[in-house]
C-alpha cells in the first residue's frame, strides 16, 4: 500500500495544490508588473496559463521527493541508463516509429479530406514552428516520461505486474492529458483554481471525448510502457513521446480542418482524439516486439 499511497499524495499535491498556487502567482506576476513594466508580458497571459505553469511547477518541485519516498536511489532506476550506441539506436527508433504513426493519420485525413492545407504556410513561419516544436517535445518526453515510465510504471509493477502497472499507468497518463481549454471570467479567488480545474476535466463525463480520445490516450500510455518495459530504459519511448509532440504541435499550423468534415472520426489537431488513431495505435503495439526487442539487460 505505500506505492500507491505515496502515489495518490503526489497527484492530490500536483492538482489541488496547483490549483490553489494558481491565484497566488497570478496576484505575484500583476504586483510585480505595476512595480515594473517589464514584468507586463507575464501578468497578461490569461489566468489558465498560470494553472498550467502551477501545475507543472509542483511536479517537477514533488518529483525528488516522491522518488526517494518509494526508496528510488538513482536515476538508473527509472530508465535512466548510461548510453551507448544501442540506446541511441532506440532513440532513433523510437522516434521513427512515433513519425510514421502519426504520419499515417495526418495523411489519411488529408486525403480523406478532412482536414486541408493551411492557408498561411511560409518556409520561416514553419521553420520557426519546428524549432519551437522540437524544444518543447525534448522536455515534455524527458520529464512526462520520467514521471508516468520511470518512475510511476516502474514503482507498481513490482506489485501489480507489468501488465497491470501498464494499464494503470496508462490510464493515469491518460487522465492527467485528458484536459480541455477552459478560461476564466471575473476577479481572481483562491477558489479559481479549483473552479478551473473541474471545467478542464468535464470531458471525463462526454461519451464522444471518452471513446476515443481518452481509449487512445491510454492506449498510448501502455504502448510508451511496454517499450520501456521491453528496452529497461527510457530512450525508445522518449523518442516516441518527442516524435509525436513535434506532429501534434506542428499539425495544426500546415493543415486546417474542413468545416461540417467528422472530427470524431479523423480527430482534431491533437491527432490521436479520433477513431482513426485506434488502429495505427494498436498496430504500433503489435509491431513493438520486434522494433524493441528486450535488451540482454532485461532478458536477463
Amino acid at each position: 500500500m505505500r506505492v500507491p499511497r505515496a502515489w495518490l499524495l503526489y497527484l492530490l499535491m500536483v492538482f489541488v495544490g496547483g490549483a490553489l498556487l494558481a491565484p497566488a502567482l497570478y496576484w505575484l506576476a500583476q504586483g510585480l508588473a505595476f512595480e515594473w513594466p517589464v514584468w507586463e508580458r507575464v501578468a497578461a497571459n490569461p489566468f489558465h496559463r498560470f494553472v498550467h505553469r502551477s501545475l507543472e511547477i509542483l511536479a517537477l518541485a514533488g518529483l525528488w521527493p516522491l522518488l526517494r519516498q518509494l526508496r528510488v536511489n538513482s536515476w538508473r532506476q527509472v530508465g535512466w541508463v548510461a548510453p551507448r550506441r544501442l540506446r541511441w539506436q532506440e532513440l532513433g527508433g523510437g522516434f521513427v516509429l512515433g513519425f510514421l504513426t502519426m504520419a499515417i493519420i495526418a495523411g489519411v485525413s488529408l486525403v480523406g479530406g478532412t482536414r486541408t492545407a493551411g492557408s498561411s504556410l511560409s518556409a520561416a513561419g514553419l521553420a520557426g514552428r519546428l524549432g519551437s516544436a522540437t524544444l518543447t517535445a525534448v522536455a515534455v518526453a524527458v520529464l512526462e516520461e520520467t514521471l508516468f515510465r520511470g518512475a510511476l510504471f516502474g514503482t507498481l509493477k513490482d506489485g501489480f505486474g507489468w501488465a497491470g502497472a501498464a494499464l494503470f499507468s496508462g490510464l493515469v497518463f491518460a487522465a492527467v492529458h485528458f484536459f480541455e481549454p477552459a478560461r476564466s471570467s471575473g476577479p481572481v479567488g483562491w477558489t479559481t483554481g479549483l473552479a478551473m480545474l473541474a471545467r478542464m476535466l468535464r470531458g471525463l463525463g462526454e461519451w464522444h471525448s471518452l471513446v476515443p480520445g481518452f481509449l487512445n490516450l491510454t492506449i498510448v500510455g501502455i504502448l510508451l510502457a511496454v517499450a520501456f518495459h521491453r528496452t529497461g530504459a527510457l530512450y525508445f519511448s522518449i523518442g516516441l513521446h518527442a516524435s509525436w509532440v513535434v506532429w501534434i504541435k506542428l499539425y495544426g499550423y500546415v493543415s486546417q480542418p474542413v468545416a461540417g468534415a467528422g472530427i470524431w472520426v479523423c480527430g482534431s489537431d491533437k491527432l490521436v482524439d479520433g477513431w482513426l488513431a485506434l488502429p495505427v495505435l494498436l498496430a504500433a503495439l503489435w509491431a513493438l516486439p520486434w522494433l524493441a526487442p528486450r535488451t540482454e539487460e532485461e532478458a536477463g
